[in-house]
């Protein structure tokens, strides 16, 4: 590692020389943009950031993704090639005057020709006055920033910030990727494990990626922990790695985007008629932690916006579930969970009623409310009788098939539109049929 790598790593002034070592995932950080790996938009020759460097000039970035994909590192390999002093801050346990201090210092080094570098880690717990402080210094290049956050910063960040950075997103690195720095630890005598001559197979060292779910980071300090399991000379074969498996645990974080593209991702499946999917989705959140009741919520909420009266059944199975979560908990509240997933995944899909909500809401806002018809108002009381309340009303069950003719508007209008799916079909014919009734009774009532 060079000086300025290793400074993100130190535990301060006059370390010993026989501390311990920093761990596997720190010492094997690239060195290089040639070094980082999974993220071809930041190393191809025509790359913004590449052609910036290659200049010799450090861009200001916001950079967010999942763990483990690189955004420290981007920061040091930044750091390294404009030969800039890195300040890092991470804005859980940082304050207002460590930041003034650290923004001072960087003037400090422009005004004897030397750049600082301020990486922010977690930029998006910065609130609007901290963000806005770091904006003077980023405006007059006193200080190169890179953000970081696993968060969308378009949610979190300000915009006048975000104006005056370069937005970088990291994908979760793929098997492949990770395979490859792995085999690279597993050999390199300097920074990785290569003197301890510990070996492995391709296969595990891909099962392993696989396992790390696109975060090299895990990947890396699985395989420390794995060395240390086996000892200098060991294999880290199929039966170690299935030691290790057995306490994995799903990258799932109820307050970050995972959360939201995985509920997402599991309402379209049931929307889209994928039950597969749909469990597929419902257990990676529940491995991760995901409360039942937040799932359940969202069945309840599906269930009527986008199976309606294709199958009503729909809405007391997810209502079911939902009260087996409340009363019965987790795990057995999971069955319950799984079978209203299936359940609504499968059967027949119509939106018309949440439709025509929309289109009586949408009515509603254009025109203004409609009186309501005197022969639909309520008679109660002395007064409204004198007034005629519900004097001329029909009531309906006199009438073949409850149709007695009369409208319920005083300008009637449509919002439902039924569809030909399950249930919904027959209640297509049977409004076709008690609307012919209402016109046939009207023609006679003029005849």
């Amino acid at each position: 590692m060079d000086e300025e790598q290793q400074s993100f790593f130190s535990t301060g002034d006059g370390e010993a020389e026989d501390a311990p070592l920093p761990p596997l995932a720190a010492r094997m950080r690239p060195v290089s943009l040639d070094e980082i790996v999974g993220q071809p938009h930041l190393i191809e020759e025509d790359s913004m950031v590449r052609r910036m460097l290659d200049k010799g000039k450090a861009p200001n970035l916001m950079v967010y993704g999942p763990p483990g994909t690189g955004k420290t590192t981007l920061a040091t390999v930044i750091a390294s090639i404009t030969e800039s002093k890195c300040f890092k801050i991470n804005a859980v346990t940082s304050n207002v005057a460590e930041m003034r201090d650290v923004l001072g210092r960087a003037r400090a080094l422009r005004q004897n020709g030397k750049h600082a570098l301020l990486f922010v880690d977690e930029i998006h717990r910065f609130n609007k006055s901290q963000q806005d402080l770091l904006l003077p210094d980023v405006e007059e290049g006193n200080v190169t920033l890179i953000g970081a956050t696993t968060h969308n910063p378009g949610f979190y960040v300000n915009p006048p910030l975000l104006s005056r950075c370069h937005l970088i997103k990291l994908e979760p690195l793929t098997d492949d990727a990770i395979a490859t720095v792995l085999d690279r630890a597993l050999t390199d005598d300097d920074r990785g494990l290569g003197k301890t001559g510990i070996k492995s197979s391709p296969e595990v060292m891909k099962s392993l990626a696989n396992f790390a779910g696109g975060d090299l980071r895990q990947a890396l300090n699985t395989l420390e922990l794995m060395a240390e399991y086996v000892g200098d000379g060991g294999v880290i074969d199929e039966e170690v790695l299935s030691r290790f498996a057995k306490e994995r645990r799903v990258r799932y974080d109820a307050n970050e985007d995972e959360h939201y593209d995985t509920i997402s991702a599991y309402i379209k499946s049931m929307r889209g008629g994928d039950p597969d999917a749909a469990l597929y989705w419902m257990v990676k959140m529940l491995l991760g932690g995901e409360d039942p009741r937040f799932i359940a919520r969202r069945l309840v909420i599906l269930a009527s916006e986008d199976v309606g009266i294709a199958d009503s059944r729909a809405l007391p199975v997810a209502m079911a579930a939902y009260q087996a979560c409340e009363v019965i908990g987790q795990p057995e509240c999971e069955i319950s969970l799984a079978h209203a997933t299936v359940f609504l995944a499968t059967c027949p899909k119509s939106n018309r009623a949440y439709q025509g909500m929309h289109k009586a809401k949408a009515e509603i806002q254009k025109n203004g409310v409609q009186p309501v018809p005197v022969w639909l108002r309520d008679k109660s009381g002395k007064a409204n009788r004198e007034a005629g309340n519900s004097k001329d009303y029909r009531y309906s069950h006199e009438f073949p098939e409850a149709v007695s003719g009369q409208d319920y508007m005083l300008e009637p209008k449509q919002f439902y539109y039924p569809k030909e799916a399950g249930s919904e079909s027959s209640v297509l014919g049977r409004l076709e049929l008690w609307k012919k009734l209402k016109k046939d009774l009207k023609k006679t009532e003029k005849s």
